[in-house]
């Protein structure tokens, strides 16, 4: 169920012009079907969110476009070519990334190490290294940063620095899996004013994933809301729909919009009687909720 509101035409248009093209992609894990017919694509200095509870498959379809994971159907294409591992035309943010407080590693370290990162060994320093280091440290908001240790940053400083490290290497891609998750409200206001900067400014395609729709809204291009392994793709204004997230649920989906915040409520399969049929909730985003 990946549907798009766009005509034929500026579809194939897209496509032409994709950083990244996910093409009718499916996936299985443990025998179970994971991902079922994703198709999307995002240009160069195009802002793209990935939207979904727990279990949707957000990291999944990052193995995928990663090449850790094979796809089950489908096909991605980075650049117009076929995925592949260690590709440098991606830079990559993961979800989980354990800092020891006291490893001997500052933050400028920490960005110089992503200038070797899809290439075995280390060249040696230079001056040129150490200038394309303070530039990214500088362009990510770290420069005051440079010499602290990893393990002793905030959760948005380290944020900023590995962003810096996954960019430093000239990537047409970078892919962010739940940068937002842990911060404040204020920390994760920041890192997504710097992922827009970054995309305009280097003309960079970005995907991020998220739990929370409303801290992307503001800079978001365009959305791909994954549920139960199917996904629905276009503008915010286009899929953030009753009616798109009705059929994508396989129930009936309210979508409200309370003080400039996106709320989506849900009935229990095919029950009608509302909202408040259950007080269990399911966040899906920074004030968007499945009530179920």
């Amino acid at each position: 169920m990946s549907t798009t509101t766009q005509t034929p035409d500026l579809a194939t248009a897209r496509e032409r012009e994709a950083v990244l093209s996910v093409q009718g992609v499916g996936a299985r894990l443990g025998g179970r079907q994971v991902l079922t017919e994703i198709g999307f694509s995002i240009a160069a200095g195009e802002f793209t969110g990935l939207i979904g509870a727990n279990g949707a498959g957000k990291t999944t379809l990052f193995k995928v476009i990663l090449g850790t994971v094979s796809p089950a159907g489908g096909s991605v294409l980075i650049g117009g070519a076929p995925r592949s591992r260690r590709n440098p035309l991606i830079g990559y943010v993961p979800q989980k990334f354990a800092l020891d407080p006291d490893l001997p590693l500052r933050a400028r370290d920490l960005v110089a190490l992503g200038i070797d990162g899809h290439r075995l060994g280390f060249s040696p320093p230079s001056a040129n290294r150490r200038a394309a280091v303070e530039q990214m440290l500088e362009a990510v908001g770290a420069r005051e940063l440079a010499d602290v240790r990893v393990g002793e940053l905030s959760g948005g400083e380290q944020q900023r620095v590995l962003i810096g490290h996954a960019l430093i290497s000239g990537p047409k891609l970078l892919l962010l899996d739940e940068p937002l998750a842990n911060l404040d409200l204020r920390s994760a206001g920041e890192v997504v004013s710097l992922v827009a900067r970054v995309a305009r400014e280097q003309r960079v395609a970005v995907l991020i994933s998220a739990h929370e729709i409303n801290p992307l809204l503001p800079v978001m291009d365009r959305v791909v809301y994954l549920a139960g392994g199917r996904a629905v793709h276009g503008r915010a204004d286009e899929v953030v729909r009753g009616e798109v997230l009705s059929k994508l649920y396989g129930r009936h989906v309210d979508v409200l919009r309370v003080h400039g915040r996106v709320l989506v409520v849900a009935g229990a399969g095919d029950d009608r009687s509302g909202p408040h049929a259950s007080s269990d909730c399911d966040e899906l985003g920074a004030g968007v909720e499945v009530l179920s």
